[in-house]
């Protein structure tokens, strides 16, 4: 009589635990290696943009000029002096647009959720085309107006929207409805100004890198160097906050307090960008998708976010300033290029059932 051995079954749950950790580490690796390319990539073209010009210069001398270790005065005025300022421009106002769209995208769950729709940006136009116009203030004072048109803007679509809450939905159509009528009152400031001032308050509306003063520019990278950290140790209560409030409320998360704070700095991040460059169309709602798609749900994605915003900016700034045949403000290119993506995104949204 043959005694059989019994194997016993193997328990295929016995493997879920090993699979899980698996699929953490391949995330983990796949957001570190697609944030490093993106920095990487935002590097590369932070110095060509200061190798092309008038004068073409070569790696290692834009390199060596940044860091101050070039010796030739004739470089150092055309990196330092020349260059250096617009491309820091871009890099600043691509991270603070880029990070502060994919807040708003993450928090009011809407991927048409962008300063550039929900009155924001425009909120901030009007104020400075107003300051331009009107008062006829110094460029300094242009972009503190429109800091504090942004922020204004924001607190009034915030009120507007509250009932017993925020929802994503009425925030958005409240925002898109402040929007339209703010851009109605810039185009009755404008329609009153004289040749050259509706010349010079068009210009800002446009966007431009190149258009910040040295005081804008140190207010742009201080907010966004004090601002962009706090924004992403912020990724897991606003992640929790993408699951619903009464999930987020069951981890723990003050649901309200951490939404005001999520959306101030983003209201803050891109008032600053759009008081140093002006409003940079598209770049806020394109940058995020773009990050959230290389990641494959890798992460928040908020950093990345920022570097595809960074990397958007300075290559609409090298588009504009050295390939086209007549030199345009960067914003005419990030809205050249944004343009399709936004019809793109209606078409697939509408086709998704998110219209809504």
């Amino acid at each position: 009589m043959s005694v059989e051995t019994l194997t016993p079954p193997r328990d295929e749950d016995s493997d879920a635990p090993t699979a899980v950790i698996d699929d953490r580490r391949s995330r983990r690796r796949r957001a570190v290696v697609v944030t490093s390319a993106l920095g990487l990539l935002a590097l590369t073209l932070f110095v060509v943009t200061m190798m092309v010009g008038g004068s073409r210069l070569w790696p290692w001398e834009v390199v060596a000029s940044v860091l101050g270790f070039s010796g030739d005065p004739a470089t150092d005025f055309v990196v330092r002096g020349l260059r250096l300022p617009t491309a820091t421009t871009s890099v600043f106002v691509g991270l603070a647009l880029g990070v502060a769209g994919l807040a708003f995208q993450r928090l009011l769950n809407n991927p048409l959720a962008s300063p550039d729709f929900v009155g924001i940006s425009t909120g901030a136009s009007l104020f400075a085309v107003t300051s331009i116009i009107l008062l006829n203030l110094a460029a300094i004072q242009v972009a503190g107006a429109a800091l504090l048109g942004a922020l204004l803007t924001a607190l009034l679509i915030y009120l507007l929207a509250w009932r017993d809450g925020i929802t994503g939905y009425r925030f958005i159509l409240i925002g898109i409805g402040i929007s339209e009528l703010l851009r109605a009152l810039v185009g009755w400031v404008i329609a009153r100004a004289e040749l050259f001032d509706a010349r010079e308050a068009m210009t800002w509306l446009v966007g431009s890198s190149g258009r910040a003063g040295t005081v804008e520019l140190r207010i742009l990278v201080a907010s966004v160097a004090i601002l962009l950290p706090i924004m992403l140790l912020l990724s897991r209560p606003l992640g929790a906050l993408e699951l619903g409030d009464e999930t987020a409320k069951g981890l723990g998360v003050g649901v309200e307090a951490a939404r005001i704070v999520v959306l101030a700095i983003a209201v803050v991040l891109v008032a600053v960008a759009t008081a140093a460059a002006g409003p940079m169309a598209f770049v806020a709602l394109i940058a995020g998708p773009i990050a959230v798609r290389l990641l494959k749900g890798a992460g928040m994605g908020l950093l990345a976010a920022a570097l595809v915003g960074a990397c958007i900016v300075l290559a609409a700034d090298l588009v504009a300033q050295n390939v086209l045949p007549v030199a345009l403000p960067t914003g005419v290119v990030t809205g050249a290029v944004g343009a399709p993506y936004l019809i793109w995104l209606l078409i697939h949204v509408n086709r998704e059932g998110r219209g809504g």
